[in-house]
């Protein structure tokens, strides 16, 4: 008899070389018809630790290493995505602290930092960068 193959999500990867994963499943109810999810939940033995919270894996059926872990990870089908998004953020949240931290030390706020602002400094724009009225209507009527 041929060994079981079964694709998952892992839901726990805070055991040493076990990783909890639920297989999803839709089954119909005898009487009302209606979809039901349920799930599988099995214990999978990864050796190398490769396998992170809320990755896609592919497991197969094993002798029983334990009391509950019966399954082999095979590979990782897909890596977790939000995990990368959230170590993004991470990244940028410590360089945005550590730009705070430099601007506090040198004594400059963000304005003088980035370069001098014309319009903040109260001179008047170079003359190749002459304001130009928004509507050429209100450009010939004078006010008085």
């Amino acid at each position: 008899m041929p060994k079981k193959v079964a694709v998952g999500v892992v839901t726990s990867d805070k055991m040493q070389k076990t990783r909890r994963v639920e297989i999803p499943r839709l089954i119909k109810h005898p009487v009302y018809g209606k979809y039901i999810r349920q799930r599988t939940i099995c214990h999978v033995h990864d050796e190398e630790e490769t396998s992170a919270l809320g990755d896609t894996v592919e497991i197969i059926e094993a002798q029983p290493r334990s009391k509950m872990k019966r399954w082999d990870l095979v590979r990782v089908v897909k890596r977790n995505s939000e995990a990368d998004i959230a170590a993004l953020r991470a990244a940028r949240e410590v360089a945005d602290v550590e730009q705070d931290v430099e601007q506090e030390v040198t004594g400059k706020p963000d304005a003088e930092a980035d370069g001098p602002d014309v319009e903040a400094s109260g001179e008047s724009p170079p003359e190749d960068q002459e304001t130009k009225p928004e509507d050429e209507d209100q450009a010939g009527v004078k006010t008085e």
